[in-house]
């Protein structure tokens, strides 16, 4: 189910309707586990199943943390993040493992190719982990916070907190400590509306006008179509879907922000002006946030993190982008991407700290546009899944200097493109000027926003991120 379509918009209508009604203010959690089930089981009503199992497995294993014989604490902590893990690796890697080790015909490979992939499988399975390890680990929270005492309210607050439907299928990743403390009885005079409006439309006009309109330009990425294009043409259609995925995945989370608030639920922000990156290290500190700081929290940490001298730390480095890169998806494509990021992390660390360059405007452009050329480069692993066609993509850049350009298309793509332009470019004037106040005319570009969501949204598509 779309965020975009009609059915889904009737879904929060009628759930707000009866979440705020104060004769059913007792049965709020239930109301949300029932609309959230109901959104998961839209498109694929069998995975839902899946779901359940998945929530069952952290419902059993958290509650046995806690209150189970403490000599058999540390098994089940072990056991819960085990059968995540062995979950997501069956459903989601098993295509992958199929075509690298079954090239031959065979019914064990063409079983495997042809698993499903549950939509957002490996968000509510990063969800899941983060419930055992806090529990088991106690580091934000006493665990009778996360685990009442109840089993029967443990496993509602469970449910809803993996399955909460504006965050279920496409983040942002929400980590127990920080949700299931704020599940209660909510009261619809709390909604912060003016954050919860302004929010919806930033988001739905980054996704239906900016990424919705990108998509249908960007399409011609896709092999073998690339082959006709100029080099020109190739740079600019790559730079649109750099700015598609950005409004894509941000508008999503700004979506999600807005419909949990509305809820009475608060999730931290998921993108903050990645493009105006100096860094690697900056990029990722402003990007997808809640993978980020999962990968920090629950990977980077327990691996020893920067603690073990300077070789462990850049092998931990390239441990985890190489993880979070195949997370994204099962293609060695996304692997070569998580590990380009992690290389860039390691060679930028080190660097820095041998050579010092003195900060001023002009190396701040510099590097910024040159992590953004980058980055930039590096999201064509995720168009092209297939490695040897980002090879060719990238041949046909060099090739085709002499081909005519496609002035049309990269017209319409420079137009797309710079709402998320003026989007950062306004953040960094905002930044170092005190004396732009902008909260006395900022309905005037919240209304135009509005306005081209209605009569200039592109065709309908699902997010870039529900693949993952």
């Amino acid at each position: 189910m779309l965020f975009t379509s009609f059915v889904f918009v009737c879904l929060v209508a009628a759930t707000f309707l009866l979440y705020y009604l104060p004769a059913l203010s007792k049965f709020q959690v239930s109301i949300l586990i029932v609309s959230s089930l109901v959104f998961y089981a839209y498109n694929q009503p069998v995975m839902v199943l899946l779901l359940l199992l998945s929530v069952g497995i952290n419902i059993v294993s958290s509650y046995y943390i806690v209150y189970g014989d403490v000599k058999h604490k540390k098994r089940f902590a072990i056991a819960g993040v085990s059968l995540n893990l062995t979950i997501l690796l069956f459903f989601k890697y098993s295509p992958l493992f199929a075509k690298t080790f079954f090239k031959e015909p065979g019914s064990l490979g063409e079983f495997l190719a042809a698993m499903p992939l549950p939509i957002g499988i490996s968000f509510f399975t990063f969800q899941g982990i983060s419930l055992v390890v806090d529990v088991y680990k106690e580091k934000y929270v006493k665990s009778e916070l996360l685990v009442p005492k109840s089993f029967l309210l443990h496993a509602k607050q469970t449910l809803l907190f993996k399955g909460f439907f504006p965050q279920l299928i496409s983040g942002p990743i929400v980590k127990a400590h920080d949700f299931i403390p704020q599940i209660g009885r909510k009261s619809i005079q709390d909604v912060q509306w003016n954050c919860v409006v302004k929010n919806m439309i930033l988001g739905y006009f980054l996704k239906m006008v900016v990424a919705d309109n990108l998509k249908d330009f960007t399409f011609w990425i896709a092999f073998p179509y690339f082959q006709g294009y100029s080099s020109l043409t190739l740079l600019t259609m790559l730079f649109g879907y750099s700015c598609q995925i950005f409004a894509d995945f941000a508008g999503y989370s700004l979506i999600a922000i807005s419909l949990a608030k509305l809820f009475g639920y608060n999730f931290k922000d998921n993108f903050n002006f990645p493009y105006i990156a100096t860094s690697f290290k900056d990029f990722w500190k402003r990007w997808h946030i809640s993978l980020s700081s999962f990968l920090m929290e629950y990977l980077y940490i327990p691996l020893g993190g920067n603690k073990r001298g300077k070789l462990r730390t850049g092998i931990n480095i390239m441990i985890v982008m190489l993880l979070g890169g195949l997370w994204h998806g099962a293609a060695w494509s996304y692997a070569v991407w998580g590990g380009f990021h992690g290389a860039a992390l390691v060679v930028e660390r080190f660097t820095n700290e041998k050579i010092k360059i003195k900060a001023n405007i002009v190396t701040q452009i510099f590097k910024g546009l040159l992590i953004f050329s980058f980055v930039t480069l590096a999201w064509l692993l995720f168009k092209l899944p297939d490695f040897q066609h980002v090879i060719l993509y990238f041949k046909s850049i060099g090739n085709n200097i002499r081909s005519i350009d496609d002035t049309q298309l990269m017209s319409y793509i420079m137009l797309y493109s710079s709402p998320v332009l003026f989007y950062h470019l306004f953040y960094l004037l905002k930044v170092k000027s005190s004396v732009i106040n902008v909260r006395k005319v900022e309905f005037i570009p919240y209304g135009i926003m509005l306005f081209l969501i209605i009569v200039n949204s592109g065709s309908s598509g699902a997010f870039i991120y529900f693949q993952f």
